[in-house]
């Protein structure tokens, strides 16, 4: 089978982490977009590319795009799309949209229309005039922007953040694949010692370790297009005990704290059922007792902020804490995200680096201290993603 036009979509300020990735796959063509990594690929970099991306959040197949000015452009530009050759007889065709700036604003009426398109080109296939839609799901989004229509059909199905680990969570998670995201973005190596003293659902430390240990994101959840025919089953097989071959069983030190009992035991329970609990050290402390004799650690953390903290005067102290807390750590490096537009006023540093980042709706900032790396390893520094 011929390759498709793929993407990655990813949220706004990690695509070019979600670039290297693709690229350290072996994927082609990668190309960067606002809040999208576009790449090449047919049915085994589709499994791969779902399995494997810890920063993006879904994988979509590129069907067409065009310009639609109205209903008649809308449907003879959706229909021109050869649908057939990939959904088969009895799919299930969901049809998602959303307009922006464009004169095809009615997003109920956009979907219909090319519903009512797909049906027309699944016809000249199948010879017959009405379809069951008993089998697998094909979600198909018609997304029009300044009245250009793109059409893509998802691949992953629930988002890749969702990796089947998090059973449990406390208030205002944090996505996993920003986790992901953070953990990389800190140039941490698993060499170095690695915390999280507000670990709450332990999501950072669990994403730390399975980084560490090389485990497949995606290994132990599934995806919407498992379920279709042109991607065998025998591949989906065969690109998981791969992924399983590759986890790598080695020593790391990486320690999450929190002061919530329920939430520290919440972590415990995701870091069992993403297989990485060995290797995280779990403490029932406040950051108050947080300390190391250890160099060149790395501390990546969401602390409470905003939406989280309510009263203005304890976030500030919270943050005067922190401040404290992590200067006694010789040789470390700290990496926080927060949405407090003051928080190096109150940390008491200015930042080396500060990146957008976006949790969920939330505009946050990435405040990056870069501290010392060993000197053995400073041949294995690179800049920032």
């Amino acid at each position: 089978m011929s390759d498709f036009k793929l993407t990655a979509n990813a949220a706004f300020g990690i695509e070019s982490l979600v670039s290297f990735e693709l690229k350290k796959l072996g994927f082609s063509d990668v190309s960067v977009d606002n809040g999208r990594v576009n790449f090449s690929g047919g049915p085994e970099e589709i499994v791969k590319a779902n399995l494997w991306l810890r920063c993006s959040d879904r994988v979509l197949i590129r069907m067409g795009e065009f310009k639609a000015l109205d209903f008649e452009e809308l449907f003879q530009g959706t229909l021109a799309i050869e649908w057939e050759n990939i959904i088969p007889l009895n799919g299930k065709i969901h049809v998602t949209g959303k307009s922006v700036k464009s004169k095809l604003f009615s997003v109920p009426d956009c979907q219909a229309i090319v519903k009512k398109a797909i049906v027309e080109s699944m016809k000249r296939k199948y010879n017959q005039e009405w379809f069951e839609e008993t089998g697998p799901v094909y979600k198909i989004e018609i997304s029009i922007l300044n009245d250009i229509a793109s059409l893509t059909i998802d691949t992953s199905g629930a988002g890749l953040h969702k990796r089947g680990y998090r059973l449990q969570q406390g208030e205002a998670p944090l996505k996993e694949t920003l986790a992901a995201a953070m953990v990389n973005l800190s140039r941490w190596r698993p060499e170095r010692p690695f915390a999280d003293p507000f670990c709450g659902s332990g999501t950072i430390a669990i994403e730390a370790a399975m980084l560490a240990k090389n485990i497949a994101p995606g290994l132990k959840r599934s995806f919407v297009s498992e379920e279709w025919t042109m991607i065998p089953q025998n591949l989906w097989i065969k690109c998981r005990e791969e992924a399983q071959d590759l986890i790598v069983n080695r020593e790391v030190e990486i320690y999450a704290s929190d002061h919530d009992k329920k939430v520290f035991d919440y972590a415990l329970e995701n870091a069992k059922v993403a297989g990485v609990a060995d290797s995280i050290l779990f403490e029932k402390k406040p950051l108050s007792e947080f300390s190391s004799r250890k160099k060149y650690g790395c501390i990546v953390t969401n602390p409470p902020y905003g939406e989280r903290m309510t009263m203005d005067s304890s976030l500030k102290d919270l943050y005067r804490e922190i401040g404290r807390v992590f200067s006694n750590l010789d040789s470390w490096s700290y990496f926080i995200i927060t949405s407090f537009e003051e928080f190096e006023k109150y940390f008491g540093k200015k930042a080396d680096k500060n990146r957008k980042l976006y949790n969920g709706k939330i505009k946050s900032y990435f405040y990056q201290y870069l501290g010392a790396l060993p000197e053995r390893k400073r041949s294995d520094r690179t800049d920032e993603t």
